[in-house]
This record gives structure tokens, sequence and C-alpha cells, in this order.
């Protein structure tokens, strides 16, 4: 079969537990479960007469809904909901009661509610959590392994790769932590936010009490204060979080990407599970990576749409949302996709110690910032001769080639005290990490 998104034909398999959730039938499953819902509470709180039996609750809440049958009746009404409501009418024991008391609207954002917040749960935030967790396993293995930093793309002050890693596991944790104290907010109050129709029917019921009590048994968090919508300020925060956990792993993706092409790592190519170039035999292409890089730009994309137009409404109400909405699992579906293309990507990696040790020996100028820090110090103490450290310091390393013998001899023309004389002396690029292999314990907090 054809298939116009690619979410729905090659990388289908990878995005395929999302469909559970968040696809047109997942949804209309999720309206059955509200509607479903409704007609219990109504009854069982005596707000309308009638008794369910343990056996007549369990039936209805086991409810299959045919997506043939009920496009059918889609087709008649021209109104999905509806179709949803004339669907339940033939499969229960008060068919009058079915969408009583309620607007498309309430179901809809409840049914909505409900599936985002089972498909982030259930689905993305584990994937998400376990590929920081890889990380911060790469950061923790890799610890003590110094390596060149690059600031500017520049050879700058060594760090260790573990300590890289742990950066960005330690920003992936936060925004994953945000994500799971999601607030995921319900409504059911009328055409407008008002039970109008609520308390001319029934006044004597407290109709916000029960709105309350409803969408809390839903294990969702109740919006007293709406128009005929629930305002989705809710999801644009969502997904304003999804977008930005998406943005951090695309910067890891783009360092691991020139961490392979300075060779510090090597691809396995076994475990990545490609040819690599169709021409040149000696390439394997960091294709995970790169595939992660355009599906995380294109999930960002959507969900700063998402998040931008959802929170706006005309006036009471307006159908933008209606559309904008179905495109959730799109945008969570290719960030989903860049997850398991990194996670599988890492798995592929194996670091290459000498090219780091290589890099880091042809680097001696970098130990011209603890040298001037040193002469700074030992001058504040009272050492004689550390004038300019910086423009000295520059002077020799600037545009220049410095050597280990260079460096040492420098050292020694000084006249620096004799004990930090000696420390600068043991001093080389590959020992020059500071504390970053004692940071990453941090990850542990």
């Amino acid at each position: 079969m054809s298939t116009l998104s690619p979410l729905d034909g090659r990388y289908a398999e990878y995005v395929a537990p999302l469909v559970e959730y968040l696809s047109e039938d997942a949804l209309n499953r999720a309206r059955v479960t509200v509607e479903v819902e409704w007609l219990i509470y109504l009854v069982d709180t005596g707000i309308l007469p009638g008794e369910f039996t343990p056996e007549e609750r369990e039936e209805m809440r086991n409810i299959v809904v045919d997506p043939k049958e009920l496009a059918e009746i889609e087709a008649e009404t021209r109104h999905d909901v509806k179709a949803v409501e004339f669907y339940l009418r033939k499969r229960v024991k008060y068919p009058d009661i079915v969408h009583i008391l309620c607007t498309s609207e309430d179901i809809n954002n409840l049914a909505y509610a409900l599936t985002i917040k089972e498909a982030i749960e259930k689905v993305w935030l584990p994937a998400a959590r376990h590929l920081s967790d890889e990380i911060a396993d790469l950061a923790k293995a890799q610890r003590n392994q110094p390596m060149l930093s690059r600031t500017h793309g520049q050879t700058a002050t060594p760090t260790t790769l573990g300590k890289e890693m742990a950066v960005f596991s330690w920003r992936l944790s936060r925004q994953l932590e945000r994500i799971h104290r999601t607030e995921y907010l319900g409504k059911i109050n009328g055409a407008t936010g008002t039970y109008g129709a609520h308390v001319v029917a029934l006044p004597e019921a407290d109709w916000p009490k029960h709105s309350r009590a409803f969408v809390e048994s839903l294990g969702l968090t109740w919006n007293p204060l709406t128009t005929q919508i629930e305002s989705h300020d809710w999801q644009a925060e969502l997904y304003a979080d999804v977008a930005r956990v998406n943005r951090i792993l695309h910067n890891f993706a783009t360092d691991v990407w020139t961490y392979i092409s300075l060779g510090y790592f090597h691809q396995n190519l076994a475990a990545q599970g490609s040819t690599g170039s169709s021409t040149m035999p000696h390439k394997v292409n960091p294709i995970r990576f790169e595939n992660a890089e355009a599906n995380l730009e294109i999930s960002s994309a959507l969900l700063d749409t998402l998040s931008a137009t959802l929170v706006t409404s005309r006036l009471q109400r307006d159908l933008t949302d209606s559309t904008t909405q179905r495109n959730i699992g799109v945008a969570l579906g290719h960030s989903l996709l860049a997850i398991d293309n990194v996670t599988r990507g890492l798995a592929g990696l194996d670091v290459d110690a000498a090219v780091l040790a290589r890099d880091l020996d042809n680097s001696w100028e970098v130990l011209g910032e603890p040298i001037q820090q040193a002469m700074r110090a030992a001058s504040i103490k009272g050492a004689e001769g550390m004038d300019n450290p910086y423009e000295r310091l520059k002077d020799l390393t600037r545009g220049q080639k410095v050597t280990e013998e260079v460096m040492r001899d420098f050292i020694k023309s000084l006249g620096i005290p004799e004990d930090v004389e000696a420390r600068l002396l043991e001093l080389t690029p590959a020992g020059y990490t500071g504390l970053a292999s004692k940071l990453v314990d941090y990850l542990g907090e």
C-alpha cells in the first residue's frame, strides 16, 4: 500500500507504539471511553435515574470500536463525535443518556488528554529516558578519558569525553523531569463553559463539583474556567518541553557527528546495521545521527506550530484546533524516530583512545591557560617577575606550534616559585582536565 507520510511507510515499525494512542482509531476509542464513563457517572451518582450491574459496567467498558462501522455512521452524520454517540446508542443499556449534558468538545478534550497522556507516559518518555540513561552510561564509562576541547571549533582547554557526555545526559534529565510532571487538563462544562444547559435541566446538581470529580476520575487535572474548548495551554507547555528535548538531542547528534569526523569515535558497521557509502567501501556514514537531526528538526517545527496555534481560539470557539491536533502523532512520531536513531547510533560507537591521545599530545599550547593563571596567583602572593602573563603566553602560543620541549623550557625560564614550577612541569595536555572526571558524579543526584 502506498503511503503519503514516511511515518506510515518507511519508518512505520519505529513509530508503531504511538499508533496505539495517537491515531484516529485511538482517538475514537478514547471518545468511546469518555462517553461510557460519563454515562456511568451520571447513573452511579444518581444525577439521572438507572442502575448498572458490575457486569454491565464491565461490558460497556469493553465495547470494541469497529472503525468501518463508525466511518459509515460519520459519512451520514458528517460529525465525528456524533458518530461515536450513535455508535454507542446501539450498545448500551440507557441509549437516551448517551452524550447528554455535554458537548462534543467536552468529549474531545478529555479524549485527547487521555491519549496524549498515555502516548507520552507509555511510549515517548520511556524511550527518551532510556536514551538519556545510555548517554549517562557512556559518560561514566569514559569519565577518565582525556579529550581536547574545541571551543569555537578550535583547540581549547582539555576535558574528558565522559564529562562532555554527562552534560547532555544532565540537560536531558532535567527536561524529562519537567515532562514527567506535566499536568493534563480537562473539562466538561457545556457549550460555552457555563453549565448553562445543565442548570436548566437539573438545577439541583452541583455541576462544578461533578465536573471536577468526573475529570479527576479519568486521571486528569480539572480546568474550572474555559470557553467551549479546554484552552490547550497545557498542550502548548508540553510541546515546548518536548521540542526543547529535541533541540538538546539535535545538539548531541551534531556533536557526536563531529567527534566521529575527528576520529574520536569509530562506528561499528555491524552494530550500525548499514552498508556505508554506496561507492566508497572505506566509509561508514554516520547516518543514524544525520537521520536524527532531520527528524528532530521536523518534529520541533511541528511542535512549535502546535504550541503557537493551540493557545488561540476565536472568541468562545473555532475549529482550527481540530485539524492542528490531528498532527500531534506526527510531531511526536518524528521525535520518537529520532530518539530511536540516536539510541542505535550510540550503540554502534567505539572510542579511539589513541586518536584522542594524539590530538592532545599535539596541543601543548593549551597549557598556556594554567601557566598564566599560576603566574598571576604567584604574583599576588609576592613573587617577582610575573608581569604581563597573558601577553607573554600569547606571544608564545598564538599562531605557533608549541612542543612539549618549548613549553617546559618556557616554564623553567619564568623564575616562578619552585613548588609552582614543579607543579607546572608535571602538567601535560592529557593531565590538564581539572575536575572533569569527578563532575560525572552529579549524574547520580
